[in-house]
């Protein structure tokens, strides 16, 4: 006789798999998400400089039946979960590497897409990365900063911190400074506040301090 499965236990397995395999295909689709969207920007701002010309160029054949509301963030989540599949098994893994070594090789491909990769890893690895998000008097004072702390160290009997000050909206790069600890003040914010803070250049402002 077979045992009875446990209800509970299989829902969070179903579910671990499925945020798993999603989050997988997130790290892997959204940099050529953004690729595409900025060629695309900048191609329809060349067409339209250019005229209409370039729409025969590329007409696309036209749509039929009715418009479908939310088929395509449907579409949109079982591409991203199937990405996710496919880069978590040794034959898609593969196909990726091989993908991002044809995108990062394309001139203006290369420069988009390697920043966008480098933006997804600050979100995927900003929350082990950084201890805690502060505010920093900089570049000068009355002046604050978002910071990151990143190490904290004592040197001579007095504590210091260093913190990573990113630039908006690219936190990939930024300046590492060294702060005494009394001039370190506390963000009220989480590191992941303050990530989405710094990347929508200030527009995402975290519900604390709307």
């Amino acid at each position: 006789m077979l045992p009875a499965l446990d209800s509970n236990n299989l829902g969070g397995t179903v579910l671990n798999h499925l945020k798993g395999k999603f989050l997988a295909g997130i790290f892997i689709v959204i940099p050529f998400g953004i690729t595409i969207f900025i060629l695309k920007f900048l191609f329809n701002f060349a067409d339209g400089i250019l005229g209409s010309h370039l729409d025969s160029f590329m007409a696309f054949s036209g749509r039929g039946g009715g418009h479908i509301p939310g088929i395509g963030m449907i579409t949109g989540a079982v591409v991203i979960y199937l990405t996710g599949l496919v880069a978590t098994n040794v034959l898609g893994s593969r196909l990726l590497k091989l993908g991002d070594t044809l995108m990062t090789r394309i001139p203006l491909v290369k420069s988009i897409y390697s920043s966008s990769k480098q933006l997804i890893k600050v979100f995927k690895d900003g929350g082990s990365s950084y201890r805690r998000a502060v505010f920093v008097e900089w570049p000068r004072p009355g002046v604050r900063a978002v910071g990151f702390v990143t190490a904290e160290v004592e040197r001579d009997g007095v504590p210091y911190v260093v913190v990573y000050i990113p630039t908006m909206p690219n936190p990939t790069s930024g300046f590492a400074l060294w702060f005494h600890e009394c001039d370190v003040f506390e963000s009220g914010m989480s590191v992941e506040d303050a990530v989405k803070f710094v990347v929508s250049g200030g527009v995402v402002l975290p519900s604390g301090i709307e």
